[in-house]
């Protein structure tokens, strides 16, 4: 029984990752969650700013924000976020004993182009620099999936060149303009207001980040670099043990039918990289920054996939002992971080 295990051990590995996800959730639970309670709080009440948009919609069902808020919609975001991608990856590849390695790496109108643009107008206003992390993403799948599924006129192409010129136009907007018009003290008076408990003004400490501008960002960022840049070992070792899974891309893209095809899914793949270099010289989360842009590799599979082929790829084994191993060590690796591994 054991060595059975061992040789096909895919069941037992998906079993070990959801035991991890409830325990990073335990774990968060009983952290303090400042970034995103203070999130939960901001609203357009003083006009239109920056990372605004969830208080905002917060505040249209309730007056007094608890912190229980924060665990409770980001335990339904991972439930529904989770269920969304088996979903997905139910459709494109299925769920057999031979796509269990698959997953457990991974763990045709203008509304398509119109709802992928409604789509990253919230992700900018949730955060303006979702427009580097997955809007570069969105606009690959809407090209693979629709441009190239369905042909190119010249509605399409207007209507789709409008919505990207809206989308960044609202992120400069959002970056340039939507600073906070009051003085700090005044901010975080109104803040309280809408707190369940006042006296918890430790959750108010990232207050400031409504008025840093870029430029404090990228310095922060620099002067914490020889720091930081200690993990990139770790984010390449990371990288380097979901080999099966770049190998499995890779040969997706090579037996694609067109080569007009593999060219733009190829370049899509160097811009949204380059989107990601862009963020670590900006932003010091790097930790998140690696996780995101998986994230983006593992929605740019499936879309890849969905493309005409001239051959069937090969899934990944799932009975040799080095993909094994590595989906091992994967699944036992509970939580990358934020800003430093771990």
């Amino acid at each position: 029984m054991t060595v059975r295990i061992l040789q096909n051990p895919w069941r037992l590995l998906l079993a070990v990752n959801a035991v991890v996800i409830v325990g990073v959730f335990v774990h968060k639970i009983q952290l303090p969650p400042y970034v995103p309670y203070i999130h939960l709080l901001v609203d357009y009440h003083f006009g239109f700013i920056k990372r605004a948009l969830i208080g905002a919609v917060v505040a249209l069902f309730t007056a007094k924000v608890p912190v229980w808020l924060v665990f409770a919609l980001g335990g339904a975001t991972w439930l529904a976020t989770s269920a969304l991608y088996a979903r997905l990856f139910q459709n494109t590849f299925g769920f057999t004993a031979r796509t269990l390695p698959l997953f457990v790496f991974t763990a045709g109108s203008l509304l398509f182009v119109a709802t992928a643009a409604l789509f990253s107008i919230i992700l900018v206003l949730i955060h303006h620099i979702h427009l580097l992390m997955y809007v570069p993403t969105i606009v690959t799948i809407v090209v693979i999936r629709h441009y190239l599924a369905h042909g190119c006129n010249r509605t399409n192409i207007a209507f789709g060149a409008i919505a990207l010129v809206a989308v960044s136009a609202l992120f400069l907007a959002a970056q340039f303009l939507g600073t906070m018009p009051i003085p700090e003290a005044d901010f975080v008076g109104y803040l309280k207001t809408r707190m369940a408990d006042p006296s918890r003004t430790d959750l108010l400490q990232f207050a400031y980040i409504w008025y840093q501008p870029l430029a404090k960002e990228i310095s922060d960022t620099w002067g914490r670099l020889p720091h930081n840049i200690l993990g990139v070992p770790v984010f390449a070792l990371l990288i380097w043990l979901h080999t099966p899974l770049w190998r499995f891309f890779a040969s997706l893209i090579g037996a694609l039918a067109s080569d007009l095809h593999k060219r733009l899914v190829i370049a899509a793949l160097i811009g949204i990289s380059l989107a990601y270099l862009v963020m670590f010289a900006m932003v010091f989360d790097y930790s998140r920054w690696i996780s995101n842009w998986a994230v983006c590799m593992f929605l740019i599979l499936h879309a890849v996939k969905m493309l005409p082929a001239a051959r069937e790829t090969e899934l990944i084994p799932a009975e040799d002992r080095k993909t094994n191993i590595s989906g091992l060590v994967i699944t036992l690796i509970p939580r990358v971080g934020i800003v430093r591994p771990f």
